[in-house]
C-alpha cells in the first residue's frame, strides 16, 4: 500500500485541503478540530520563507497543514515519542513536502541544543493540555502522553520556545481556558509577550473550550482580544467560519 508508506493498524485520511493527506493510528492519539483551528490562527502570522517550528507534532497533522495554509520556507516538526514521529514523516512522504518540511524526533527540552537558539521565526504548539494528576490517564502510552503533562510540562514548552524563538518571533498555542492565567504568566517569565488571544466556543451558549494565545519573542505590551470562534450553529452544523478554516461550503 502507498509503496510502503503505510503499515498495519494505520489508516489514510483525507484532508480536505490541498489534496493532503495524513496516515493515522486509531490505536493511538488522533488529531481533533482544534489542531485544525490552531494551524489557522498560527499561519496568520508566518511570512514567506519563515522558519517553523511544530512543537509536540505528534502525528504530524499542524506541520502537513501549515505546508497548504503558510508559504513557510521550511516547517520542522518535533515529536518525543520514536513511533509517531516515523509515522508522521511517513505522511510527509506521502504528500511529497520532503523539501519544506521533516519530523524530528527528540524532546522538546532539548531543542536549542538540537536546532540552535533563535533559529524559527514561528512556534506553533499544540501541548498536552491536563496537568500531572489531572484527570484519568489512559492506558495507552501514546495517546497518555499526548493527553497529559507526563514528558514535558506547560513551562517547558514555553521556555524551549523561548530559547528556539528568533527576536520578534511569535509562539502561536491552544490551551483550555483554565490554563489561560498560567500560560500567560509563563510568556511574561520567558520574555514572550502576549500579542493575539482568542478564545472558541463549542456553540452560541456554552462556555469556551479552547482558547487561542499568540506571543511575541521580546515584544512590547499590547494584547489584541480577538471576536469569539464559534464552532456549531444552533442547528448542530458548523459556523460559516469553521467552513471557511476547513476550506468547504456549508
Amino acid at each position: 500500500m502507498e509503496n510502503g508508506l503505510i503499515m498495519e493498524n494505520e489508516r489514510v485520511d483525507d484532508l480536505n485541503l490541498g489534496n493532503l493527506r495524513l496516515i493515522q493510528n486509531p490505536e493511538q492519539f488522533c488529531f481533533g478540530i482544534d489542531a485544525v483551528l490552531l494551524a489557522d490562527f498560527a499561519a496568520k502570522s508566518i511570512k514567506k520563507g519563515a522558519r517553523v517550528m511544530d512543537m509536540c507534532a505528534g502525528n504530524g497533522i499542524i506541520t502537513v497543514l501549515l505546508s497548504h495554509k503558510s508559504a513557510a520556507k521550511s516547517i520542522t516538526g518535533l515529536e518525543i515519542q520514536k513511533p509517531v514521529a516515523e509515522m508522521a514523516q511517513r505522511s510527509i512522504k506521502l504528500n511529497a513536502l520532503e523539501k519544506r518540511a521533516n519530523i524530528v524526533c527528540g524532546d522538546l527540552k532539548d531543542a536549542a541544543g538540537l536546532f540552535g537558539k533563535s533559529t524559527f521565526d514561528n512556534v506553533v504548539c499544540n501541548p498536552p493540555y491536563k496537568e500531572t494528576g489531572g484527570g484519568l490517564i489512559s492506558e495507552n502510552e501514546s495517546a497518555a502522553i499526548a493527553r497529559h503533562e507526563i514528558m514535558c510540562s506547560l513551562e517547558d514548552v514555553i521556555a524551549s520556545s523561548a530559547a528556539l524563538l528568533a527576536p520578534g518571533g511569535k509562539l502561536s498555542m491552544i490551551h483550555r481556558p483554565e490554563r489561560l492565567v498560567d500560560i500567560i504568566i509563563l510568556m511574561k517569565k520567558y520574555k514572550i509577550e502576549p500579542k493575539r488571544l482568542r478564545a472558541v466556543y463549542p456553540s452560541y451558549k456554552k462556555p469556551a473550550s479552547m482558547v487561542l494565545v499568540e506571543g511575541a519573542s521580546g515584544g512590547r505590551p499590547k494584547l489584541l482580544n480577538l471576536p469569539p470562534l464559534y464552532v456549531y450553529e444552533t442547528d448542530g452544523e458548523y459556523t460559516d467560519e469553521i467552513n471557511i478554516i476547513y476550506e468547504r461550503s456549508r
